[in-house]
């Protein structure tokens, strides 16, 4: 049942959303003690053990954002949530701040030339850029609180995705040559960020952006207990870029939104230009390794794009049924919550046809 007073045409897509349920347990573990991320992967071997917090998930839950106004709302809009992957296009933003304060002077600097210590001076990750991890394509090598980033090597993600050799080592190219989904390197990269800001993301985060947008305070963003580091003589967690071993975000539906609401207005939130004002211009041009792909927001271009629905379109997604959804065209901003990920091509045609009525 809805919350909020849909036009009848919204309604319909209302219903679609609340029809289409992920598949995935409320519990977040299957009835034999499978975690869903390790059953959804096909993660076996050492570095499956759960290290960060997990917590049941509720029902479908979503809201849609026309001009700005909400349009719809369906579900417990105001539940905090696991988010999965959602949390890394939050870690894109956060670069951008770190640009913006002259953090990063150049996105094609090597990250170790900065950030000191194992995670990158080896031969090969001292070539990485920030542009690399930004764009997936790093190819870093090493392990982080606990992971290897070989337990990601050939992993696929989407529907029909074929995790069979998923884990299995493989020889890594150079630096920026290679696209693939990995969340230990997303983890080494949010680590990065952390030394840059010298002080814990989430914090940044609320106070650069959250609490300027009028995001509630009930979101957090979880590290794993092996996280923890000493940063300069404190003892700070570093945060995760999703939910694949435990942690990363719990957030509600609004907060979503208005954070998209914030990307959509370019950064910019009452007047004020909070990320550099090419950011997300720059974040949403396709990578030379992957053409639907930006500085960790997915974009709707490239061969497997949706020709009924803008080119401009773009997204962040979490496993399990988790996205949230940008049109500039049409000036949308959709969030969706535990909506099986089959039907959310169907769910953004009809939430696009509707509000264009």
């Amino acid at each position: 049942m809805t919350s909020f007073a849909a036009t009848p045409a919204l309604q319909t897509v209302i219903d679609f959303a609340l029809a289409h349920e992920t598949q995935w347990p409320r519990s977040m573990y299957y009835p034999d003690g499978a975690y869903v991320g390790n059953v959804e992967w096909n993660e076996t071997g050492p570095w499956t053990e759960i290290i960060g917090p997990v917590a049941e998930r509720g029902g479908p839950a979503g809201v849609v954002l026309h001009r700005g106004q909400k349009v719809a709302e369906w579900g417990d809009a105001d539940r905090p949530d696991m988010t999965f992957s959602i949390a890394k296009s939050y870690l894109s933003v956060l670069a951008g701040l770190a640009e913006k304060d002259g953090l990063i002077p150049d996105l094609d600097a090597p990250v170790g030339a900065i950030v000191k210590g194992p995670y990158f001076s080896s031969a090969h990750n001292a070539r990485i850029t920030w542009r690399h991890m930004l764009q997936m394509n790093s190819e870093w090598r090493g392990e982080i609180f606990g992971k290897d980033d070989q337990v990601d090597h050939y992993r696929q993600i989407g529907v029909g995705a074929d995790n069979s050799r998923k884990g299995q080592l493989r020889k890594v190219g150079r630096p920026g040559s290679y696209y693939e989904y990995n969340d230990v390197r997303v983890n080494a990269l949010a680590y990065a960020l952390l030394c840059l800001f010298g002080r814990p993301l989430p914090e940044v985060l609320r106070e650069r952006i959250m609490d300027r947008i009028g995001a509630s305070d009930t979101w957090r963003w979880e590290g794993y207990s092996t996280s923890w580091v000493d940063l300069g003589g404190q003892r700070v967690q570093s945060v995760t870029g999703g939910g694949h071993w435990g942690g990363g975000m719990f957030i509600s539906a609004n907060d979503h939104a208005r954070f998209g609401l914030f990307i959509s207005r370019n950064g910019t939130w009452e007047g004020e230009q909070i990320l550099p004002e090419t950011w997300m211009t720059r974040s949403r041009e396709p990578t030379p390794t992957l053409d639907k792909y930006g500085f960790l927001w997915w974009l709707n271009q490239g061969r497997d794009a949706n020709p009924r629905l803008p080119s401009t379109a773009f997204s962040a997604l979490g496993a399990g049924g988790n996205c949230l959804w940008i049109n500039p065209d049409d000036d949308i901003v959709g969030v969706m919550r535990w909506l099986d990920p089959a039907h959310t091509q169907a769910f953004l045609e009809k939430m696009v046809s509707a509000i264009r009525r």
